[in-house]
């Protein structure tokens, strides 16, 4: 397990509660059809990012944009250096996803990888007419030709920085964390 230490916080609960106010307001402006809407949230952070967005939409358009969690472990490109031994969580879409607009989820757009391992499993469920990514940030480093719609905000990184998302759901805690690698030996 890398050493990390915090370098700073770049977003607090309210400024995550903000920011997805914000990205309900642009869902909103460019869906022509809500009755064709769906939101996948790639799990772990993917999905509560999702359920909120449902909910704020709900709150603002008084109707429920309905929500799928995507696993995708067994996708991944990278499985062999993962683990011997892959968590494979379920995944739980209990709409049909031909024909409709999905949006797919994540806390963190970074390489790219993990959205194509998405959307490899997406696929799997059906044909959606459309397919739109939402990441509440982007760092860049893209290795893949994939890009976000929807961004929360946009932080530049150096290939040891890292950014921890943390929700309540999850982790018992809201906030977004710029943390950095730091060597074990000049950790100790």
């Amino acid at each position: 397990m890398p050493v990390t230490r915090e370098k700073k916080q770049l977003m607090s609960a309210s400024e995550i509660d903000r920011t997805l106010v914000r990205l309900a307001h642009e869902v909103l402006e460019h869906t022509e059809d809500l009755d064709r809407l769906a939101f996948i949230g790639i799990r772990r952070r993917g999905v509560p990012l999702a359920q909120r967005l449902s909910q704020k939409i709900a709150s603002l358009e008084a109707r429920q944009i309905p929500v799928g969690i995507l696993d995708i472990n067994l996708y991944r490109d990278d499985l062999s250096t993962v683990s011997h031994a892959p968590v494979v969580g379920t995944t739980e879409i209990p709409f049909t996803v031909t024909g409709k607009d999905i949006i797919l989820m994540d806390d963190v757009l970074y390489t790219g990888r993990t959205i194509r391992a998405a959307l490899d499993a997406l696929f799997d469920h059906g044909r959606p007419a459309r397919v739109q990514l939402l990441a509440l940030i982007d760092r860049g480093h893209r290795e893949l030709p994939i890009e976000a719609r929807y961004v929360g905000r946009m932080v530049q990184t150096t290939a040891s920085e890292i950014i921890e998302v943390k929700f309540q759901e999850i982790d018992g805690m809201e906030k977004v964390l710029l943390v950095e690698r730091v060597d074990e030996a000049a950790g100790s």
